[in-house]
Order: C-alpha cells, then structure tokens, then sequence
C-alpha cells in the first residue's frame, strides 16, 4: 500500500493530501511528498516549533516494503530545500547510493510508520513542549482536560475528553527509545494515543496522512501553550497531572 501526494491539489492553507495507491512509490512522489514537507518546515518554523536544525518529519511512500520519505539529518527546517531528503527502507537505510544521512531519530520514525493508517509522522520542538515535557517527566506525563480543541484530535468528539500526554526520558540511544515507545504501542490496555513528548526534546504525533498529521501538531502545540500558560498564571501547584 502507497501514499502518494496529488495533485498540487491543496486543502486549506495550502496543505498537501496523501492518498493512498496500489503502485510503488515514484520519483514524482517523492518529489510532492518533500514539497509538502518543505511547506510544513516553513510553517512550523514561524510558529516557533521547528528551530534551527531541530525537527523532523516523514512520509510513508510506501508500506509494503516500508519506503519513508525522511528529512536529512542537520537541515534547517524553516529554509529546506528540494533535495534537503532521503529515502529509507523499513530498516532506516537510504535505498540511493550515496544519499543524505537521514535524520538521527529515524527509528522513532520507522516504528510509528509501522502502525496501520499511519501516512506522516512530525516531529517538534517548541518551547512550551519542551518546558512541559521537562516540568512533568517525573510524573510519566500530564492530563489535558476540558479544552475544545481537544476535538481536533483523531476520534474525540468532545471537549470533555481527557488526553494523557505522556513523556519519555531523553537518550542518544534512538533504537532503544523506539523500542520502548513500540511496547506502548502495543499496549491495548493503556494505548498510547495520538502523540508523546521526549523529556527536554519535543513532541511526537502522526496522522493517516500530512494533514491530520499537522492538525495534531497545531493541536497539541495550543494546548501545551495553554497548559503552560496557566501554570504561569496560577502556579504548578494549582494543576494535579499524576496519571492515576
């Protein structure tokens, strides 16, 4: 099964869709997959959540065999350009010769390309994640309750829904850290849903395809911002996020 980006079709603010097709993954599709990659890198980069050379992002072309279209390793991801990519396979190598070195969180990528329904996966590194992610970590994660935007994530029909967002403790040890996010993932009796942030790094989440992908980002990110923003307000101690 491919996902393939039409046409330049736009949606929106000018977001690429991914569908998916019976063929294997062309040139042109990798080319349409990291011009909607460049436009997401731009954006993010104004918001403030794809710094520098922080970030990553990826396409699944393909997923049998898995064929991801990854951002290279050390690309500034507000100024990507057309050949800022590589293309793996399932097992994180470029299938081109002499191809970029592909980003150094590769593995966290494979792992949740891995997953049914799964077309995109972006990473970011804003502030208020970062400061969350570092505040909470000792807890396992926080809550998130009662805010309409929760709506925007993937199933939740209500903002009475309660999003646990949970942390994982920083390494240079990627393989191992995949490993660890792949266990939860395969925990049907406490599934880890719609995305997870690293202690002091950022935020993971993914969508069937580019944009539900980065409305989870924009979720996500505008909740943390508020999270963030009331505990400036009114204290840490005012907010009990101990998942129980």
């Amino acid at each position: 099964m491919t996902f393939r980006l039409f046409p330049p079709q736009r949606r929106g603010r000018g977001s690429y869709i991914v569908r998916m097709a019976d063929d294997a993954p062309t040139d042109d599709a990798a080319r349409r997959a990291a011009d909607a990659l460049r436009e997401i890198g731009a954006a993010f980069w104004r918001e403030g959540w794809s710094r520098g050379t922080s970030s990553n992002y990826s396409i699944v072309l393909r997923h049998d065999p898995l064929t991801m279209l990854l951002t290279a390793s050390g690309k500034d991801k507000g100024r990507l350009g057309p050949t800022d990519f590589v293309v793996v396979n399932g097992d994180g190598r470029p299938v081109e010769a002499n191809a970029k070195k592909p980003s150094a969180e590769t593995a966290l990528h494979l792992v949740l390309a891995r997953r049914p329904g799964v077309g995109c996966v972006l990473h970011t590194h804003s502030i208020w994640g970062t400061v969350l992610s570092d505040l909470y970590h000792g807890d396992g994660g926080f809550w998130i309750e009662g805010y309409e935007m929760l709506k925007g994530l993937d199933g939740v029909t209500t903002h009475e829904h309660r999003q646990f967002v949970e942390i994982f403790q920083n390494t240079q040890d990627i393989p191992a850290l995949a490993r660890e996010v792949g266990r939860r993932l395969d925990d049907a009796a406490d599934l880890l849903r719609h995305g997870f942030l690293i202690r002091r790094h950022g935020l993971y989440t993914w969508g069937r395809d580019v944009d539900e992908a980065r409305r989870h980002v924009e979720i996500f990110e505008f909740l943390f911002e508020v999270v963030g923003r009331r505990l400036s307000l009114r204290g840490a101690a005012t907010l009990t996020n101990r998942k129980q």
